[in-house]
């Protein structure tokens, strides 16, 4: 190669740098910008170019790269943040559930609830085909499968389809005309193998409940008539517009390839498993998409390596739309700890049945499924609930690390409880903790549904989020929703504070806001694999900002709760304002 010459290298000198010669598209001074990056102290301004970060600085840093076209935001000493980013969600079905009749997680007495269903009907909300199906419902209903069904099995209800559709995601309750359609009676439960029939409520002689967890449930939940690809794109259009509006500009979508009619936790994918990615390629090239979409493939718990081709057949062909990443794959490592489903695979038997719950993943062959999802370049996104899958979910990335010592950014999921034990693995090996902390409270669900029936010594540990930061884990925020809001500030504060309507729940794993921050930013985009394009606000990164109507770093936990974004930016154009 031809070396420089003296006076060929002095005339580059001489020329201004180009960042230098750059005029900013737009400017943001006079705020507190948090920038994301550790360490680095609070600044006034920041500008923007071509949509991407051009420098962070000083109000005259920043004013001088200005000029005449600039445009110029006064923050008014307001917070800049960089965007949110959720590292667990399914946002267009959350976005579908909220076009239609959605309980919100809220309890009803029963016969209020008969009648809130039936207003709902006549308003035009509840339907589904033929079926009238309600989203969010309280899993503090399922203890109530008897009483239930004295309302919903007689009268107008006889013959009149209904699905209540659980909040959680892993259950939900059938009257007698909906099992009908299912095909589910005593004969076919008596018929099962002994740990399927527990996924199906039934009486001693085998009548069933209506209740259905976990797989049994897919199988009543696919029998809803499947909504129109117009009222599916209206969702993604409503997931897109609901997470910017509370600051979030990236997520990862947790089963992006699984459609309504798939089951969710016995998935096989096949090359033709779409799932929710067309709506994403459809509101992309309309140029709606004003969020990064991390697509997790769903595949099964217990896929063979081989088995990884169909994936990435359909992967394949939505290279290339813009906004949509895929970073890897999402297992189902066990179910839920709530009663009555008790699916989460624990180390201590459950106290009232001295189960185990279900771990679906096979532990001697789950390592192998980690490496040969590293071989293509894709990490392992897992839901855990429980200690036992946990661990287990942790063997296969140590048993991947030994035969390539190399960290690679897999994420284990919700974690409700984790044993000690396993706290520095997490820093050992690399892996992320994706927490959903809006849940790390003391209200039915954690004293009512799981303390009853969980170890002493686990309870104690339930979303134990300050004991693996101490540990050296790196902390993610998420939300699943629509299994709780997409809110991160609720989650923010509630990290914090860990107090619901029945107290404080273990407040020794208490997280701080600053902590939090980075969960929703960096951290985030790490989780993402995006860490180098997004999640900080840094030169040359995307210009994912937000303003917010507060000081988030003086507020007090309470009002941290109540958070509201004032504009999001996306690529440095703003894609929400109150009221626009």
């Amino acid at each position: 190669m031809k070396r420089f010459t003296p006076c060929a290298l002095a005339a580059i000198l001489a020329i201004p740098s180009l960042q230098a010669m750059a005029a900013a598209d737009l400017v943001f001074t006079n705020g507190k910008v948090f920038t994301g990056v550790p360490g680095q102290a609070l600044a006034q301004a920041v500008a923007v170019e071509n949509g991407k970060i051009l420098e962070v600085g000083s109000d005259a840093q920043i004013n001088a790269l200005a000029d005449a076209n600039t445009q110029r935001f006064d923050l008014a000493g307001k917070v800049l943040m960089p965007g949110m980013i959720d590292t667990h969600s399914h946002p267009v079905s959350a976005g579908l559930a909220s076009l239609g009749a959605n309980l919100l997680d809220e309890e009803k007495p029963l016969p209020e609830l008969e009648q809130w269903i039936i207003e709902q009907d006549k308003a035009g909300r509840a339907r589904s085909g033929d079926v009238i199906l309600i989203a969010g419902t309280s899993s503090a209903y399922w203890d109530k499968s008897r009483e239930l069904g004295k309302i919903f099995n007689h009268g107008r209800w006889a013959d009149q389809p209904l699905v209540l559709s659980g909040i959680d995601g892993h259950t939900g309750w059938a009257n007698n005309a909906m099992l009908k359609r299912v095909k589910v009676d005593a004969a076919l439960i008596k018929g099962l193998p002994a740990n399927e029939r527990d996924y199906i409520g039934h009486e001693n002689d085998f009548t069933p409940t209506g209740y259905f967890a976990e797989s049994r449930w897919d199988q009543v939940r696919n029998k809803v008539p499947a909504p129109s690809k117009e009222t599916m794109l209206k969702a993604a259009r409503e997931a897109v517009k609901v997470n910017n509006g509370y600051g979030v500009t990236a997520w990862m979508d947790a089963a992006s390839n699984a459609g309504n009619g798939d089951s969710l936790f016995d998935f096989t994918a096949t090359e033709q498993s779409y799932g929710v990615l067309p709506f994403y390629r459809e509101l992309a090239e309309k140029g709606e998409l004003s969020a990064h979409v991390a697509a997790l493939m769903l595949t099964h718990s217990k896929s063979k390596p081989a088995d990884l081709e169909v994936v990435a057949k359909a992967m394949k062909k939505f290279e290339g739309v813009p906004n949509l990443t895929f970073p890897g794959l999402k297992i189902f490592a066990d179910g839920i700890m709530e009663f009555p489903g008790q699916t989460a695979a624990v180390i201590v038997p459950y106290k009232n049945s001295n189960k185990r719950g279900q771990l679906l993943i096979d532990p001697k062959h789950f390592g192998e499924l980690v490496v040969a999802a590293e071989k293509r370049g894709w990490i392992m996104h897992v839901h855990a609930d429980g200690d036992r899958a946990v661990r287990e979910a942790l063997n296969g990335v140590a048993y991947a690390r030994r035969l390539n010592p190399t960290p690679v950014a897999h994420s284990l999921a919700h974690l409700q409880v984790v044993d000690p034990e396993d706290f520095p693995r997490f820093k050992q090996l690399g892996v992320i903790a994706s927490m959903q902390l809006l849940w790390a409270t003391s209200e039915s669900y954690t004293e009512e549904l799981v303390k009853p029936y969980l170890s002493t010594s686990a309870y104690e540990h339930l979303y134990p989020a300050k004991s693996l930061h101490d540990a050296g884990a790196t902390i993610a925020g998420g939300s699943d929703w629509p299994v709780s809001g997409p809110n991160p500030w609720n989650a923010i504060a509630q990290a914090s504070t860990r107090k619901g309507p029945l107290g404080v729940l273990n407040a020794k794993e208490s997280l701080d806001r600053q902590t939090m921050f980075y969960a929703y930013t960096l951290n985030a985009a790490k989780t993402l694999r995006l860490d180098q394009q997004i999640g900080s606000l840094e030169p040359g990164k995307q210009a994912d900002l937000i303003v917010l109507d507060r000081d988030v770093f003086k507020v007090s936990d309470d009002e941290l709760f109540e958070t509201k974004v004032l504009n999001t930016f996306f690529s440095g154009k703003q894609v929400y304002a109150p009221g626009a």
